[in-house]
């Protein structure tokens, strides 16, 4: 099943229908007109916390049938969820803060709706990821939001071994009893030249944000036993491209785009560089707007 979903008004909800709604990460403005409407309008929102949610909801007169659905209930308890849309119930789902999903509870419940045939509606609001991408000033146009890194040290280092050439601007969430240990692994691993924006305690009273190289974060973060504190966003930026490959690279792109057509042409550039399909498919275009 795969019915539209009413959007003439910020309270219209659809029947038998899974709402993906996003809430503040810090700053309760950022609450859009239509997240307030569709909780106010549903059957029954499925909180990460009953607790956390009944603050915001009560905060607005919102007044709500609240269940739990978290990291270790999920399973359980989207099965109470489907039950609930069998019956033609609209029901929402939000997280703590921010977008259910996103390194948040979620996913689980809605790949099941999904798989059962009823409708699932995003509605979007915060998430500290984007926000802190927003505000980074790094220029390329793809990035790539990893979330949180492995907790123990060997297996960090391990994962951003494998992320050190990517040309992506690189997107993490940190505990702050790590962060310290995670910028001295991103230099081991990155270098110490790029560059990282840090952003703590997005939306929220003692907010900042910093640019510097991954050399300068560490005596950043140590000038200030409160730059240690908080929720962070690292956004780094991606693995620079070495001059002299691009042009090669450059090269043997527009030698094959005079002969083939785009497709055929990354193809055959891939098998002669041995480069990422996905990055001289993005080159490959650039050159033809050329």
């Amino acid at each position: 099943m795969n019915t539209a979903v009413a959007h003439d008004s910020p309270s219209a909800v659809a029947r038998a229908t899974l709402y993906v709604v996003a809430t503040p990460i810090g700053n309760l403005a950022d609450f859009t007109l239509r997240a307030r409407g569709i909780l106010q309008s549903v059957d029954t929102v499925a909180a990460e916390d009953t607790r956390v949610t009944r603050r915001l909801l009560e905060h607005y007169g919102i007044r709500a049938r609240l269940i739990s659905l978290h990291e270790h209930n999920e399973q359980r308890a989207a099965d109470e969820v489907l039950q609930l849309l069998a019956g033609g119930a609209a029901v929402a789902l939000v997280s703590d803060a921010g977008t259910p999903g996103i390194a948040d509870p979620g996913a689980r419940l809605a790949a099941r709706a999904h798989a059962a045939g009823y409708t699932v509606c995003p509605v979007p609001g915060a998430s500290a990821a984007i926000a802190a991408v927003s505000a980074s000033g790094f220029l390329s146009p793809h990035f790539l939001f990893y979330g949180f890194l492995p907790a123990r040290a060997a297996a960090r280092r391990e994962a951003l071994a494998a992320l050190a050439t990517l040309p992506y601007t690189l997107v993490f969430y940190e505990a702050p009893h790590r962060v310290a240990a995670c910028v001295d692994d991103l230099i081991a691993a990155l270098g110490e030249a790029r560059r990282v924006l840090i952003a703590r305690e997005l939306t929220k009273l003692f907010e900042q944000t910093h640019r510097c190289t991954l050399a300068q974060a560490a005596a950043w973060l140590a000038a200030d036993k409160h730059r240690e504190k908080g929720e962070f966003v690292l956004v780094v930026q991606g693995a620079p491209l070495d001059a002299s490959a691009t042009a090669d690279v450059d090269k043997t792109l527009n030698a094959l785009l005079a002969q083939l057509p785009l497709k055929q042409a990354v193809a055959l550039a891939v098998e002669i560089t041995g480069g990422n399909r996905n990055a001289l498919y993005e080159r490959a275009l650039a050159l033809k707007k050329r």
